[in-house]
């Protein structure tokens, strides 16, 4: 006797069609949104500084959406290329001066200088190793970024000490954009298979959206992939 399935009422039908609908239409109306809402802050910057002459609004009978972006992205590259010419260095080293005597304004312009020096520099190991560490006590774990190893000063505090430290951002849920600076024994990180991307999910998700688990085989052959390069490098 084969056991009967329970038909769902309408009501029930309807309530799963609903939320499979919000599953699907959710995600696409958010990223539709956000991606409108920078478009719309970039044209808000970039815009009123662009001469009349040179908008082609101005011409046209209706707005064009992204055109600021645009032109912020042409004149950032333009003034990286000018940047790596000798004249252009001579501008920029001109400009660094002037702000660096600047009461107020050179504590500001340094540090950001230094932190996006620091990470463009370092963007393909900063930031993209996902690693577990006991956290906010014995028994409890928490997600962590991996920065970079103790650099200046704090480094040579922890050489002294005998101690290998491990810079790492810990980002807090559902919001990792905001988070602390933990030095961490390189001994007690713990590091994860996962991308920062599968983390990140992990961590906005309060745990709900976890990354499949890689095949042991696949971990493996990108180790030796990495190990690899390494000798070749050497």
């Amino acid at each position: 006797m084969t056991d009967l399935v329970p038909r769902q009422s309408l009501a029930m039908r309807l309530r799963n069609n609903f939320l499979t609908g919000l599953v699907i239409c959710a995600p696409i109306a958010i990223t539709i949104w956000l991606t409108w809402t920078f478009i719309r802050w970039a044209d808000s910057w970039v815009k009123p500084y662009i001469p009349a002459q040179y908008n082609p609004e101005n011409y046209l009978q209706f707005a064009i959406p992204g055109f600021g972006l645009l032109t912020a992205l042409v004149l950032i590259t333009l003034v990286g290329f000018l940047g790596k010419n000798l004249i252009g260095r001579t501008i920029v080293e001109f400009g660094d001066g002037l702000f660096n005597r600047t009461p107020l304004v050179r504590t500001v312009h340094k540090s950001l200088k230094q932190i996006f020096e620091t990470v463009l520099k370092d963007k393909g190991t900063s930031f993209n190793k996902a690693a577990m560490i006991e956290y906010p006590s014995p028994g409890l774990w928490a997600i962590v970024f991996v920065a970079t190893d103790a650099r200046g000063e704090i480094a040579t505090k922890f050489k002294a000490m005998g101690k290998d430290m491990v810079a790492c951002f810990l980002p807090p849920t559902p919001f990792p954009t905001a988070g602390w600076l933990v030095y961490v024994p390189r001994e007690k990180i713990v590091p994860l298979d996962m991308s920062a991307e599968d983390a990140a999910k992990l961590i906005i998700s309060v745990g709900l959206v976890t990354p499949p688990e890689k095949p042991l085989q696949l971990v493996e052959s990108e180790e030796q992939k990495i190990k690899a390069k390494g000798k070749k490098k050497g």
